[in-house]
């Protein structure tokens, strides 16, 4: 296993790699880490030459003044710019949890000639409504916020998130605006692509807004297969936290995805 820093734009990301095989990287998503991703990776390096990597304000990277999805995406573009300078002739699968997905399927839509094949989990749906109507706005204020103070035990672990409440709200308001276009970047992508998506995104309760979440999260991926319908896709009954509680299953799916080296065949359960 190596570890090592890529310094830029005054961030530095922290990266791990290990494993053997097709180059694979694997993106985190929001309030997660490379840590909490370890058991999918270690997984993944059975058969795949694993990189992972902590976004800014996360884990083992720095802190940072700016946490939009632009600040995001270039943390995701450093990493695969310092490996295409390691490894010229190696294209990889691009793997992308929650905010991860939405980052892969930007880079990938800008840089094709990099990604091998695309894997999304839980993320770059184009759901038809905002997740985080105005009605549901102080409910998500406090959760976060909450989240956030909790965080203040995990600080300088491997674990660690350092942005606050607002920060995240306002990160996942834009992810919702960002979302309303993603088809058209799904359009300039021509690449296997795979999702793996929850079942019960927004938890499995009867009452709140749980249900509504979970009706548009699923509506989001019929619409995305109406208008891309090569894309493979395979739900798992769990919550957002499925490469946590899911992660042998989700790797067994990864090692079918159409592009990939491992590949036995793709999977299609819809």
């Amino acid at each position: 296993m190596q570890t090592f820093t890529i310094h830029h734009h005054g961030v530095r990301v922290a990266v791990s790699r290990g494993g053997r095989g097709q180059l694979m990287v694997l993106c985190p998503g929001l309030n997660s880490t490379q840590a909490d991703l370890h058991e999918l990776a270690e997984s993944l390096r059975e058969d795949y030459d694993v990189v992972t990597f902590d976004l800014r304000g996360h884990g083992l990277s720095s802190a940072a003044d700016d946490y939009t999805f632009e600040a995001f995406l270039s943390d995701l573009a450093a990493v695969m710019l310092d490996l295409g300078r390691l490894d010229l002739a190696a294209a990889s699968v691009l793997v992308g949890y929650s905010l991860g997905a939405d980052l892969a399927v930007h880079f990938a839509s800008e840089h094709p000639d990099t990604v091998a094949a695309l894997v999304l989990i839980d993320g770059a749906n184009p759901v038809p409504e905002p997740l985080i109507s105005d009605a549901l706005l102080p409910q998500f204020r406090a959760m976060w916020e909450a989240m956030a103070a909790q965080q203040v035990s995990e600080r300088d672990t491997s674990q660690q998130v350092r942005l606050t409440g607002q920060e995240i709200l306002d990160l996942n308001v834009e992810v919702d605006v960002i979302r309303s276009g993603i088809l058209d970047r799904y359009r300039r992508i021509d690449l296997p692509t795979s999702m793996i998506m929850s079942t019960s995104m927004a938890g499995t309760g009867n009452e709140g807004p749980a249900p509504r979440l979970n009706r548009a999260w699923r509506a989001g991926v019929e619409r995305l297969l109406r208008d891309q319908p090569h894309i493979v896709t395979s739900w798992i009954d769990a919550d957002h936290g499925l490469p946590f509680t899911h992660a042998r299953e989700i790797a067994r799916i990864i090692r079918s995805t159409p592009g990939s080296a491992a590949r036995g065949g793709p999977s299609n359960a819809r």
